[in-house]
């Protein structure tokens, strides 16, 4: 959600600013601009829409300076239009921010009161207006930066240019990540290293609360009491490559097709295939000891934490519970000393994906997250990580984020039930030799694009659909509805196949598509008795399961997509293909945004 990108360099860097929100690109934005300093005075280009339009802006309008930041808005207060596009800036202050100021209103109006006039309808201009104010009032940009931060409650990122300080950026964070880049006599500032990725290789992370001053030999950071404190430089593995779709239409085509190849990267990083051995990262605490799980995570991600508390109970014998990120701290659930709390995040940077990790973290938690950037904050503030290797996912809606997910979380099932003694070797083993089989059988299902694009077609002609599944089925029934609502703008729900007799079966009629997931299992009976009860109402069923599955139906369902036979342990990775397909097809032929649907973002880095 939102990105920055600030730049200090011996020349003009308004295409590097713009190469940067390029890459930022992913987060979801819905306007765009850059400032920069031209003979001391601040000057901005910003445009609505997409970056095509800040390009055009710029190409009509170039903008010189050595020193700029850069922003695309995920909009929050305020309409996205022009008017309220970042950068905000004062005749001295040009602010860029990432994040949500839940005191602005307060702000606005003690600003408002001593003459100053508000141009937009954003929280951010109360910044940048803060620290005008204090400038103006006698203050050295440390001590109007510092004073202004105090002033701010919520969360943040912020780059901050000044008219007349051509080699000067100010960076601050607060609930918002932020990294500093350092290049040879130049200096950045970024929301991740991706977007930094082109320009440097050579970052660190500001901490919580951290804030700098950033010229272009040096970057000084303070705490948030204001004492200087150093920071660990790395070096990033991120490629400043600019990622591209090859021969697909969309990203999320291609990230759909890569997920054979990133779901057998992340297996050879836990699993033997000769020995079927899973060794997870050392870990600082005992997993024989292990009592309870609590899983927390957000869209996507919480529904692969729903299928991995599926795995816990019935394979490993452990008490787990899948909490919503954003619900799991209020609920203010008991969390017994020396339990395991296990947060799933594709950007780890998700806002209260963290905020409940370190809920956690208070509470004596051991911290272990699955996600997909090593780099992130919520991998550098757990006690383990357990990687994902997706490589960067581009597209808003993740496909091969979330079978890497389920991925490393079967591994680190597969390991608790072993170390707690509820796994035999043989059966442990049996259970890796079907996760080894899974990058095979996806490319099997791909197979079974150009049908499922043909089924599309109807599918696209509906107001609503119902997706079915038991088991572990279920939170995939789950995530083919979000699929379907995020990127079609259709409305879709998932629900226990159970539970349809118990008030959704009302909804049924010959208009409503009914997605039916049925793999193979002691579940499959079930599951097979709750679509003929769809059907028996005049239910238009897809049904999807295997060749023997498929043909209990016989003709009675309006389609099938039919699978590989698999173990029932691995079926939330298989059975998650199709339903990925099935949105994606039907998003193009509505011809919706498929890659960055409209009000959504790839990174919600506020709460």
């Amino acid at each position: 959600m939102c990105g920055i990108i600030g730049i200090l360099s011996k020349g003009d860097v308004a295409p590097r600013l713009l190469l940067g929100l390029r890459r930022l690109e992913y987060r979801g934005y819905d306007s765009a601009g850059i400032a920069t300093l031209v003979n001391g005075r601040i000057e901005r280009r910003r445009a609505e829409g997409k970056l095509v339009n800040l390009q055009n802006e710029l190409k009509d309008n170039p903008l010189i300076g050595e020193v700029g930041i850069g922003h695309t808005r995920w909009a929050t207060h305020g309409a996205p239009n022009e008017r309220n596009a970042h950068p905000h800036a004062t005749h001295k202050v040009a602010v860029v921010h990432n994040g949500i100021i839940e005191n602005f209103q307060q702000l606005r109006d003690e600003l408002n009161s001593s003459g100053y006039i508000f141009e937009s309808d954003t929280d951010t201009e109360a910044i940048s207006a803060l620290i005008t104010r204090e400038l103006e009032n006698g203050a050295s940009i440390n001590v109007a930066v510092k004073t202004s931060l105090d002033r701010l409650e919520g969360a943040f990122a912020l780059a901050v240019i000044f008219a007349g300080e051509h080699n000067l950026i100010v960076g601050a964070r607060r609930g918002s990540p932020l990294a500093l880049g350092y290049g040879d006599g130049e200096m950045y500032l970024g929301s991740d290293a991706h977007a930094l990725a082109p320009l440097t290789k050579r970052i660190c992370y500001l901490e919580e609360g951290d804030w700098t001053i950033v010229t272009s030999e040096r970057a000084d950071i303070y705490d948030k009491n204001g004492t200087p404190v150093q920071r660990d430089e790395m070096e990033t593995a991120l490629s400043g490559a600019t990622i591209g779709k090859g021969n697909f239409e969309h990203f999320m085509q291609k990230e759909i097709f890569e997920q054979p190849a990133v779901v057998g990267d992340t297996l050879q990083s836990y699993l033997n295939a000769h020995t079927l051995e899973i060794t997870l990262p050392s870990l600082p605490f005992d997993l024989s000891e292990v009592s309870r799980v609590n899983l927390v995570a957000c869209g996507t991600a919480c529904y692969a934490g729903w299928v991995a508390k599926y795995w816990l109970e019935r394979i490993a014998r452990i008490p787990a519970e899948i909490d919503v990120a954003s619900e799991f701290r209020y609920r203010d659930a008991p969390l017994p000393k020396g339990g395991i709390a296990l947060f799933v995040s594709q950007s780890g940077e998700t806002a209260d994906t963290l905020a409940a990790l370190r809920h956690c973290r208070e509470n004596d938690q051991h911290i272990v997250s699955v996600v997909n950037v090593g780099e992130s904050s919520i991998a550098r503030e757990s006690d383990v990580v357990l990687p994902t290797l997706a490589g960067p996912e581009i597209g808003v809606a993740s496909t091969k984020a979330f079978t890497t997910q389920l991925t490393s979380l079967a591994c680190f099932v597969i390991a608790v039930g072993k170390a707690n003694g509820t796994l035999e070797h043989v059966k442990a083993a049996s259970l890796a030799k079907s996760l080894t089989e899974v990058p095979s059988r996806m490319a099997e299902v791909l197979n079974h694009d150009q049908d499922i694009r043909e089924l599309a077609i109807n599918i696209s002609k509906s107001r609503d659909v119902l997706y079915l599944g038991r088991g572990t089925a279920y939170p995939i029934a789950l995530e083919g509805a979000l699929k379907l609502k995020e990127i079609s703008y259709i409305h879709a729900e998932g629900y226990a196949a159970g539970e349809m007799k118990h008030g959704p079966i009302a909804l049924i009629d010959d208009g409503v598509p009914v997605i039916a997931l049925a793999p193979p299992g002691e579940l499959f009976e079930k599951t097979l008795s709750n679509v003929q009860e769809v059907i028996a109402r005049g239910g238009k069923v897809v049904f999807i399961s295997d060749h023997e599955g498929v043909k209990r139906l016989e003709k009675k369902s309006w389609a099938s997509i039919t699978m590989p036979k698999i173990d029932d342990f691995v079926a939330p990775l298989l059975y998650s293909i199709p339903i990925q397909l099935l949105a994606y097809h039907t998003a193009v032929i509505r011809g919706t945004d498929v890659d960055q649907p409209r009000n959504l973002a790839k990174s919600v880095t506020v709460e």
